[in-house]
């Protein structure tokens, strides 16, 4: 079953999609394939085809659909198991970045650790949500704002927080029986340079 995104966690995974010439492999079956068809697009020989594929499949990131005889032959037809892939920082272990062990709460990192914390999370309780054939209660907002100066842009982030304490103020019951605590990240950051447009 292909999955909208497939989120890596194991370190194993991410170093079997991180070979080379495996994410070209996988661009290349969003559609169902064989290894000889792959071979004769990609101008690969099959055997290394198959190999990678195999290597693939023993990680969960293809998965056969479907077993052609040819004559003597075998056809085995693969599709990737995501239609996108995300790496989280959960595939590097210790190493993977956390909002604990970063003390700027106004840095990049901070934010780069928040972020990523939220994709570990959100990655683990998705498929335990698909698991129990139900769907993750989730909303995401993201907007853009142009501001004249630095002072409009503190003055923005002040105002913002106190409507957000108001709001949460206003919400948040630890006692409610039956209530289920949410966790909200709130992040800003320029629009990357590449993507301007004025």
């Amino acid at each position: 079953m292909t999955v909208a995104v497939d989120v890596i966690e194991e370190p194993q995974r991410a170093h079997a999609l991180l070979q080379r010439g495996r994410i070209e492999l996988l661009e290349n079956l969003e559609q169902p394939a064989s290894a000889a068809a792959l071979a004769r697009k990609l101008g690969q020989p099959r055997q290394r085809i198959n190999y990678h594929l195999r290597e693939l499949e023993a990680q969960r990131l293809v998965e056969l659909v479907q077993e052609k005889r040819r004559g003597n032959v075998t056809e085995r037809i693969y599709r990737r198991v995501g239609e996108r892939y995300v790496i989280s920082t959960a595939a590097l272990g210790e190493l993977g970045s956390t909002p604990e062990a970063t003390q700027d709460r106004f840095s990049s990192d901070y934010q780069i650790a928040l972020a990523a914390q939220a994709i570990r999370e959100m990655a683990t309780m998705k498929v335990k949500a698909e698991q129990a054939n139900k769907k993750l209660p989730t909303f995401a907002l993201q907007t853009e704002v142009r501001f004249a100066s630095a002072e409009q842009r503190a003055e923005f982030a002040d105002e913002l927080a106190t409507a957000i304490g108001r709001l949460v103020e206003k919400y948040h019951d630890a006692e409610a029986p039956g209530g289920r605590p949410f966790r909200f990240y709130l992040g800003a950051y320029p629009r990357p340079k590449s993507e301007e447009t004025d």
